[in-house]
């Protein structure tokens, strides 16, 4: 158990900010998992609320801004593909 003012300051700031990045973390999954399963006339527009969601995500610090980059680089390398195949 934590002993100084301080210390129990920090463990309910804490809290605060686990819950607060538990609520982005889980919406910007969503986002990705509905881009990745998006009927093929919704990939786009599904994308794009992705990108936008890690977007979010990495300014808020929630992860790592070369982490969404990567996850970004894949979605739209998926769209890409998904779009010259079409043609």
């Amino acid at each position: 158990m934590a002993n100084t003012a301080s210390a129990i300051k920090r463990i309910r700031s804490n809290e605060r900010k686990r819950v607060r990045n538990k609520v982005v973390r889980t919406k910007t999954r969503t986002a990705v998992r509905a881009a990745r399963e998006a009927k093929p006339e919704e990939v786009r527009a599904a994308t794009l609320a992705a990108v936008s969601a890690l977007d979010r995500a990495a300014q808020k610090g929630v992860i790592h801004r070369n982490n969404a980059a990567r996850r970004k680089g894949r979605l739209m390398k998926r769209l890409a593909a998904l779009e010259a195949a079409k043609k």
